[in-house]
C-alpha cells in the first residue's frame, strides 16, 4: 500500500503530497540539506589538502597534464590560464580556457592532476557536443535572470494575492525558482561525466599509478557530491515556495 501511495503521488484522501507539504517541513529539510552540505564541504577540503600533499610520480604539474590530456583529445583551441583563488578551477566555454586555481596550475599533486584532468573532461564535452553541457549552458543567462528577480516576483506575487486572491505572479515567481533547480539538475551529469572522462583518461594514459588513481578517485567523488547537495538544496527551495503559496490559499 504505501509503495502505491508513493509511486500515486497521492494519499488515501485524493490529496496531493505537495499540497500537505508545509513550510515547516521545507524548512527543516533545507536545514538538514545545508548541514549534509557543510559536512560534504568539510571533506572535500579535507580530502583535496591530503592529496595536494602528495606528489604524483611523473613529476608532471596541473597545467602541463591539462595540455597532454587536450592534445590526446585533438584539442588545440583551448587554453590553460591560472586564476587565484582554492577551489576555483572551472572551463569556460565562452572563452574557451580551462581555468586553474593556483593549487593546480603549477602542483606536481594527485590533486591537482584529478581537478585539471575534469575541467579539461568539461573543454572535451564542449568539443562533442555534449547534450547536457550545451542544455547547461543554454540555460545560464536564464537562471542569471530568474535567480535575480524570483523572491521579487514572489513579494510582489504575495501582495497581489492578498488584495485580489490571485496567485499567478506567485506562480511565475515560483517557476523562475524552478528553473535554478533544473540547472542544478542538469549539472548533475555534467560534472560527473566530465570526471569519469578524467580517470578513464588518466588510467588509460598510466599518467597515474594505481595507488595515485585511488587518491584521484575520491578527490573527485567528493567534488561531484557537492553538485549533489545543491541540486537537493535547489529541490528543497523550490518546495518551500510551493508549500507557502498553497498554505496561504488554504
Amino acid at each position: 500500500m504505501i509503495a502505491t501511495l508513493l509511486q500515486s503521488g497521492y494519499y488515501n484522501d485524493g490529496s496531493s503530497y505537495l499540497t500537505n507539504f508545509t513550510t515547516s517541513e521545507a524548512f527543516v529539510l533545507i536545514i538538514i540539506i545545508a548541514v549534509v552540505g557543510f559536512i560534504v564541504q568539510a571533506r572535500l577540503r579535507s580530502v583535496f589538502n591530503k592529496y595536494s600533499q602528495v606528489w604524483i610520480s611523473n613529476g608532471m604539474t596541473g597545467a602541463e597534464i591539462a595540455a597532454k590530456m587536450l592534445r590526446d583529445h585533438n584539442i588545440h583551441n583551448v587554453r590553460i590560464t591560472q586564476v587565484s583563488g582554492e577551489l576555483t578551477d572551472h572551463y569556460n566555454p565562452a572563452t574557451m580556457t580551462v581555468n586553474l586555481s593556483e593549487s593546480v596550475y603549477s602542483s606536481r599533486s594527485i590533486a591537482a592532476a584529478a581537478v585539471a584532468c575534469h575541467e579539461c573532461g568539461h573543454a572535451i564535452q564542449h568539443a562533442q557536443g555534449y547534450a547536457p553541457l550545451q542544455l547547461r549552458s543554454t540555460l545560464v543567462p536564464i537562471v542569471n535572470f530568474s535567480s535575480r528577480a524570483a523572491q521579487w516576483v514572489i513579494i510582489l506575487g504575495l501582495i497581489m494575492m492578498g488584495v485580489s486572491g490571485s496567485a499567478v505572479v506567485c506562480w511565475i515567481g515560483v517557476g523562475m525558482i524552478a528553473m535554478s533547480a533544473l540547472f542544478s539538475i542538469v549539472t548533475l551529469p555534467v560534472e560527473y561525466n566530465a570526471s569519469d572522462r578524467a580517470l578513464e583518461w588518466l588510467e588509460s594514459n598510466r599518467v597515474l599509478r594505481a595507488e595515485e588513481m585511488d587518491g584521484a578517485r575520491l578527490s573527485l567523488r567528493w567534488a561531484a557530491r557537492t553538485y549533489l547537495v545543491a541540486a537537493l538544496s535547489a529541490i528543497a527551495t523550490l518546495l518551500y515556495y510551493v508549500a507557502m503559496i498553497n498554505n496561504r490559499r488554504d
